[in-house]
């Protein structure tokens, strides 16, 4: 069943699909935007705890782990929230690589130590993100959804490719016709954008 307002699942995904129609384009995404995520949350891992909180230690593979409840931890039950309620099945699948992305950035930060942290997260960062601009002003030759929509593209990107990622090798979809219904409202939004993009043309 659709959802309205914030969770309106098909209203999000015609405005993010519609920014990304263009295969290669999204295949780019595809490989990108989740270790985006991964890196983002090993340099918040030197963010102070909130509230004063304790890290919560524990062994991963024999070497010892200090799980601390500051920004990174936020945003991670933030995202996973956020997904689930999108849709169960899916948004579940989300919210687990969101915990595990926060836990393997946890432990790959505490062991680099954020003098190499920052380093690595750089690079990685400058790649993802000039390979993403790429794929939109090279294959899709439009301007990344983040530019009309900062905040709706940073949320919805995580689960938008791997939304996209379930539909195109397992067949999922939400409900039934969900993919028409979206693929038809982002037609649509693709043509409005043609249409306001002829008019500026002298």
């Amino acid at each position: 069943m659709a959802k309205i307002g914030l969770l309106d699942l098909e209203k999000h995904f015609a405005f993010y699909g519609a920014y990304h129609s263009n295969p290669i384009n999204i295949l780019i995404h595809m490989l990108f935007v989740w270790p985006i995520v991964f890196t983002a949350l090993l340099i918040l891992y030197f963010t102070p705890s909130l509230f004063g909180f304790p890290p919560v230690e524990f062994s991963l593979f024999g070497s010892h782990v200090a799980l601390l409840l500051n920004v990174g931890f936020l945003l991670t039950v933030i995202y996973a929230l956020f997904y689930i309620c999108l849709d169960f099945k899916a948004g579940s699948l989300a919210a687990l690589l969101c915990v595990v992305c926060w836990i393997g950035s946890s432990f790959v930060a505490s062991r680099l130590g954020f003098s190499l942290t920052w380093k690595v997260v750089l690079v990685a960062q400058i790649l993802c993100w000039t390979g993403q601009f790429i794929g939109h002003g090279v294959f899709e030759k439009r301007a990344p959804a983040l530019l009309d929509n900062l905040a709706q593209a940073f949320l919805m990107a995580p689960f938008f490719v791997l939304l996209e990622a379930l539909q195109k090798f397992f067949g999922y979809e939400p409900y039934p016709g969900f993919h028409e219904i979206v693929q038809a409202k982002i037609e649509s939004e693709i043509g409005e954008w043609q249409d306001k993009k002829q008019k500026l043309i002298p």
